[in-house]
């Protein structure tokens, strides 16, 4: 099959899963056209049967902002039409599946047929998606793509409660490629971050607010009273400032090191001891899968589909969204107790594996073969 992808070329997981996807697709040997503003961040140039088109959003004076979806909607138009493609798969509902369907009708005047597969990813329905503006182009995209998923229980039923949806919503989870993050102990980098040997929690996103990333930081200040421990904070965004000022607050802020953005979080990973997640929403939660998968334990909430990666008592422990105080009891526990740590790291590896894109890609691809039908 030839497919177009469309998806945010950044470092949230919907863009790291559209790219792995697409990657995966490809060495399946279909051939895969990435359609964004700039090449995606896991996207490399080595690869066969993989083709990246950038969407220029030219500037007008008349408009006071860059008009990205007209630009979006005129490149979906020529890439199907001139490099025959046989159907689009776009990621997020807004605007995506909306500017997909404008170019679905531009191309069906020209007799030109093209199913799209809608992926939903959680903010598109849990925040841009319930403005109430929003909301009747979202239920729109929705109930005019030919195929739906979402990637979890929670998200479905959220877009189901949310929105007045016609269409089938199916679950494809989020996946992990292992040939990708797995990564071996390396004894240096370890001894760079933990000199005297002192336990790692690390905590990776976009430090939005949805990511409590203040939280991470009392979490570690509470830990820290008890033991010797570092904090790697790994990612970039709106709420760093305010966690590196909440940080020097604490006399351990020397033991927290800020280390911004990473495409290569696998050997971060590889030298933790454990991965703190507190968000207030996730749909998913693909970087807890990415430290299960390195067999690390997961301190997270229990919201959205959290729950779904990451089993309570099994793979690590969930919590009320804000509960520094239980999160930090749990880590605790983990951290100080070898026998329990290394029953739920074994397990936390052994979760991660069914979500292997081996189970997952075959899915997606069902997907196409029902849109094209």
């Amino acid at each position: 099959m030839k497919i177009g992808i469309v998806c945010y070329p950044t470092f949230g997981g919907s863009g790291i899963v559209a790219t792995e996807l697409g990657k995966a697709l490809a060495e399946k040997g279909h051939e895969i056209h990435f359609i964004a503003y700039r090449q995606p961040v896991r996207l490399n140039d080595s690869l066969n049967n993989v083709y990246f088109h950038e969407v220029r959003v030219a500037e007008y004076p008349l408009f006071e902002y860059p008009p990205y979806e007209l630009g979006l909607a005129c490149k979906l138009l020529d890439v199907v039409k001139f490099e025959k493609l046989d159907l689009l798969h776009v990621h997020y509902a807004i605007p995506h599946a909306y500017v997909a369907y404008l170019a679905k009708q531009m191309l069906a005047e020209q007799g030109i047929k093209i199913p799209v597969v809608t992926t939903l990813h959680g903010t598109d329905i849990t925040l841009v998606g319930k403005s109430p503006g929003l909301a009747p182009a979202v239920s729109f995209s929705i109930n005019h793509s030919d195929v739906v998923t979402a990637v979890s229980e929670d998200l479905k039923k959220e877009t189901l409660a949310s929105f007045s949806i016609r269409k089938e919503v199916k679950v494809i989870p989020n996946f992990i490629d292992f040939k990708i993050h797995q990564a071996d102990f390396n004894k240096d980098l370890h001894m760079y971050f933990a000199p005297n040997g002192e336990k790692i929690l690390v905590h990776i996103s976009n430090f939005r607010p949805v990511k409590r990333v203040g939280d991470v930081i009392k979490i570690f200040a509470k830990i820290r009273k008890h033991m010797p421990l570092k904090l790697l904070m790994v990612g970039d965004g709106p709420d760093r400032e305010s966690a590196e000022y909440l940080c020097r607050k604490f006399d351990y802020c020397s033991d927290v090191k800020f280390l911004g953005k990473s495409n290569d979080v696998s050997r971060l990973l590889a030298i933790s001891d454990l991965f703190i997640l507190p968000s207030e929403k996730e749909s998913f939660g693909l970087v807890a899968l990415e430290a299960m998968a390195a067999k690390i334990p997961v301190i997270s909430s229990d919201t959205g589909g959290l729950s779904e990666v990451n089993i309570h008592g099994v793979t690590g422990f969930t919590s009320p969204v804000g509960d520094v105080a239980k999160m930090s009891a749990d880590a605790l526990l983990l951290l100080k107790n070898e026998e329990m740590y290394k029953k739920f790291s074994t397990k936390a590896y052994e979760v991660s594996k069914s979500f292997d894109i081996k189970n997952v890609l075959p899915l997606y691809e069902a997907a196409y073969e029902e849109a094209l039908k």
